[in-house]
């Protein structure tokens, strides 16, 4: 199954670009990003960078593309410091049922 989410376009050359591909333990940890990850995909705060998420199989694929390196940077820190929140609060819970 594959989903694909991706943030409105912008009207301005994107200039940087990164791929992360990230292979999760369990269904519910992918679950649980993909879940709190999409209200950040769809509607972004700040206009200089764009991601796509793509479910596949047991990896999520996060795609940032970004105005210059330093949002790309700045993106990219955010949505992975998110993921390992995520898969923490997950963990957590896991353990304590």
């Amino acid at each position: 199954m594959q989903i694909r989410l991706s943030s409105p376009m912008m009207d301005y050359q994107m200039k940087a670009k990164a791929t992360i591909r990230l292979k999760f333990s369990s269904e519910k940890q992918l679950r649980a990003v993909v879940d709190a990850l999409t209200p950040e995909v769809s509607k972004p705060l700040a206009g200089r960078a764009k991601v796509a998420l793509e479910r596949q199989d047991a990896f999520l694929v996060l795609r940032v593309e970004a105005r210059d390196t330093v949002a790309l940077r700045s993106t990219l820190n955010a949505y992975l410091r998110w993921v390992g929140s995520i898969v923490n609060v997950v963990e957590v819970l896991e353990h304590s049922a």
